[in-house]
């Protein structure tokens, strides 16, 4: 008897001719047209680079935000904001996409890591995880090649999550790697202790269910739509008190919603094993377990970065599994007070 051999798997995304750089132009056009308004500070590099500051040197807003976590997911999702004080917080994000994969994995999730030295910036190092459509340009992640996604184009944005004005070193990294003249590439710079910064940053709760998708070895091309909501908190100046609040709106607060075909074992399976209770790691405030860490991300279970609550709809049976929970109880000592 010899073994079955499969053909190999078509990668989801071979073949699409959506553009997430040139999708997300026109939104990054509104918040230049709109900078003073939303809280954003705008300037060029010498060499003709467009820097947003949006938390920086300047308030931003949630509102410039909630424009920010649209330009991640390449212009292909929606993401909004609501009052539900009816649910025990009052201030919630929704994010929804049609094309989840392309906006969440392709575009939205960061994964370009960017580092230079203190002998290359001449001052202290620098590092920053790049997320948004230019990692597209760039492909330098294995993730491209699972995908099979292509973006091409003379203008592409990033978004980095840092406190600081990126390096001569690591802007000219960018623009080698991208293929791209200066004067097409515009980064925003979102500290997560600022509104801006942490209002993208919860908004990538339904990107952190396709990626444990992804680590799950569900196929990706069954993804065929999505949609998530996670409880906003207020941001704090203290930088890992501010990831942690980020991560823990996602971990007890995250509620996503999917739509897949293939088998209905798979959904079912799908459903089972998303949910962030399912880590060890499971159960105390992301900062603790961050501290516990000794500060090393690698050091804390990956299968831990999930939302709390999800539904995996199959649209060939019509079911929908439902597992996990929220725990607003672990969240609000640590973010509420009665006045």
């Amino acid at each position: 008897m010899t073994d079955t051999v499969h053909p190999p798997r078509t990668p989801p995304l071979a073949g699409s001719r959506l553009s997430v750089n040139r999708l997300a132009a026109p939104i990054v056009r509104d918040l230049l047209a709109r900078a003073d308004a939303l809280g954003l500070a705008v300037s060029r590099t010498a060499e003709g680079v467009c820097l947003i500051d949006a938390g920086i040197a300047v308030p931003g807003s949630v509102e410039a935000g909630l424009r920010i976590a649209e330009v991640c997911l390449g212009g292909l999702g929606t993401v909004t904001q609501r009052l539900a004080p009816q649910a025990g917080w009052p201030h919630w994000l929704d994010v929804a996409s049609a094309q989840p994969v392309l906006a969440c994995l392709g575009s939205q999730y960061a994964g370009w890591s960017l580092a230079a030295s203190a002998e290359e910036t001449g001052a202290k190092k620098f590092f920053a995880l790049g997320s948004g459509p230019a990692r597209a340009l760039a492909r330098k992640e294995p993730l491209y090649a699972e995908l099979g996604y292509v973006d091409d184009g003379d203008a592409g944005v990033i978004v980095l999550e840092v406190d600081r004005m990126p390096p001569p070193v690591v802007l000219a990294k960018i623009l080698r790697d991208c293929h791209l003249p200066a004067e097409g590439l515009t980064v925003i710079l979102t500290p997560t202790r600022s509104l801006a910064g942490l209002t993208q940053v919860v908004a990538r709760v339904l990107e952190v269910a396709l990626h444990k998708a992804h680590a799950l070895h569900f196929a990706l091309a069954d993804i065929v739509d999505g949609s998530a909501s996670a409880p906003l908190p207020a941001p704090v100046a203290d930088g890992v008190a501010a990831m942690g609040r980020s991560n823990d709106a996602i971990l007890y607060g995250g509620q996503v919603r999917l739509a897949v075909r293939g088998s209905v074992e798979a959904a079912r399976s799908l459903a089972r094993q998303l949910p962030a209770i399912n880590s060890p790691d499971h159960g105390k405030p992301f900062a603790e377990l961050f501290q516990a860490a000794g500060h090393d991300f690698y050091k804390i279970d990956p299968m831990l970065f999930a939302p709390a609550e999800v539904w995996v709809s199959h649209l060939d049976s019509g079911l929908t599994f439902h597992a996990g929970r929220t725990d607003l109880g672990l969240l609000l000592p640590h973010w509420l007070q009665e006045a």
